[in-house]
């Protein structure tokens, strides 16, 4: 897991670099630092936007007595979209937007399930209950 973690704190600058250069070339360095700081705004507003219909959502169904799972899992992507729309470059605003927005939201979630499905099936996450 570690090693996966550097890696990726050395590839993602790296390509967000790489992204920056090409945009500059293509559109110029002024607009390009206007684009990112416009698509930060934008995603800001969004994550806004999003976390308070999820958290309204969340509530309403504990209200009615059922575990909101599939709210807490759409929270925590929006969650960490907000995060990576906070963070300068294309690329994780690309990747920010589309676990922000509803409706590519549910592929991520897909992904998300089966892999902590496999997790659990595997022993390598335990769940507990509190006793009632």
């Amino acid at each position: 897991m570690r090693k996966w973690m550097w890696a990726l704190l050395l590839i993602i600058p790296v390509i967000e670099l790489f992204g920056f250069i090409l945009m500059s070339d293509w559109i110029g360095a002024g607009k390009t630092l206007l684009l990112m700081i416009l698509t930060s705004l934008i995603g800001i507003a969004m994550l806004q936007f999003e976390g308070r219909k999820v958290l309204v959502d969340a509530k309403s169904e504990m209200e009615r007595g059922k575990v909101p799972g599939r709210k807490m899992v759409d929270g925590l992507f929006i969650f960490v979209g907000g995060f990576l729309l906070l963070i300068p470059g294309f690329v994780t605003d690309l990747i920010g937007f589309t676990l922000v927005f509803p409706l590519t939201r549910p592929v991520y979630r897909l992904f998300f399930l089966g892999w902590l499905e496999k997790k659990m099936k595997s022993g390598k996450i335990t769940f507990y209950r509190r006793p009632k």
